[in-house]
């Protein structure tokens, strides 16, 4: 793979990086004491049935879309580790290079199509 390329996808895989931390910041708060995950803020916002059933809906709306994007800034560290060490763009599973078409779509792949 040609270091032009590389180089694209590493700044394609830092600005996603940027905005799903960015996101994260806006509902959930950064674990102290387990790196790489989040906590759902929990927002009060009255007392009364309404409001209570509204946090609920809120948090549990929420919880979802805070794994969902821890899982995806994992995978996003995981390619950036691999482009420091050299081994970006090799399927994790059978070894093979992974075609360029599928880095460019998604630079945070793990696997070739084949093994996806």
């Amino acid at each position: 793979m040609n270091q032009n390329l590389i180089n694209e996808l590493k700044l394609a895989l830092e600005k996603e990086k940027k905005e799903l931390t960015e996101e994260l910041q806006s509902f959930a708060t950064k674990d102290k004491n387990i790196e790489g995950d989040w906590d759902t803020k929990y927002q009060d916002i009255g007392n009364d049935w309404d409001s209570n059933s509204q946090e609920v809906t809120e948090y549990a709306t929420k919880v979802p879309i805070e794994h969902e994007f821890e899982l995806k800034l994992q995978d996003i560290d995981g390619a950036l580790e691999k482009i420091s060490k050299g081994t970006y763009g090799i399927c994790e599973k059978c070894g093979e290079p992974i075609v360029e078409e599928r880095l460019k779509a998604n630079p945070a792949a793990r696997n070739c199509i084949q093994h996806s």
